[in-house]
């Protein structure tokens, strides 16, 4: 990534299959700046993870909150939280705070740059990475996905947070567009090792799911 805007950058690295039925799976890490794991375990996968023959077309975004990552904050660079910004019916401008929802939806780049990306790729499935509630969140038609993932991880499977989550990614693609959208919450104290072992048997499945 270019030292300069990377905040308002998308990097996505593609890795095909010759497969003729290959579906198009997506993977996103750091949506928040404070949650560090999911570029940690994306990029180790990519340097030393099994991609040889994959049966999908696996889509990585190692980190999409380059600004918050670096200064170790959840929000984007205009103090908005870059999972509660895209143009659900929920939608709401909420409080200024780490959840806020922007002035209005869809008003980053960067959640701009995902929503012409999701029409481009077009998942079939999609995974994003997140801490630190130690679950396996999904939204949309991904029961069975979610509790296959926990097999993987040993997170329960937890269909509602209990909290309201206007403007949220998986709303977005789950509920909205029907498309399997899972949230995987690592353990904050959990080692990285640990976290890469379980991912990586996540990330292997999906490669011939």
């Amino acid at each position: 990534m270019p030292n300069t805007a990377p905040f308002n950058t998308i990097e996505v690295i593609k890795r095909s299959s010759n497969h003729t039925e290959a579906k198009n799976i997506l993977i996103i890490g750091v949506f928040h700046g404070e949650e560090p794991q999911g570029e940690y375990v994306i990029n180790r996968y990519l340097e030393n993870g099994n991609l040889s023959d994959t049966k999908n077309h696996l889509f990585f975004i190692p980190c999409l909150n380059h600004w918050g990552k670096e200064r170790g904050v959840r929000v984007n660079h205009n103090g908005v939280d870059l999972n509660r910004n895209y143009p659900t019916k929920n939608w709401i401008e909420t409080e200024k705070d780490e959840n806020y929802s922007g002035k209005q939806p869809a008003s980053e780049i960067v959640t701009q740059q995902m929503i012409d990306l999701l029409e481009e790729v077009k998942p079939e499935i999609i995974l994003t990475l997140h801490a630190p509630l130690k679950c396996v969140n999904y939204d949309g038609p991904a029961k069975e996905l979610a509790e296959k993932i926990s097999e993987f991880c040993d997170y329960p499977v937890i269909a509602d947070l209990g909290y309201p989550t206007p403007g949220s990614f998986g709303t977005y693609c789950g509920v909205e567009r029907n498309i399997p959208t899972i949230t995987l919450e690592y353990d904050d104290e959990e080692a990285y090792e640990s976290i890469y072992t379980k991912t990586e048997k996540i990330f292997d499945w999906l490669a011939v799911y």
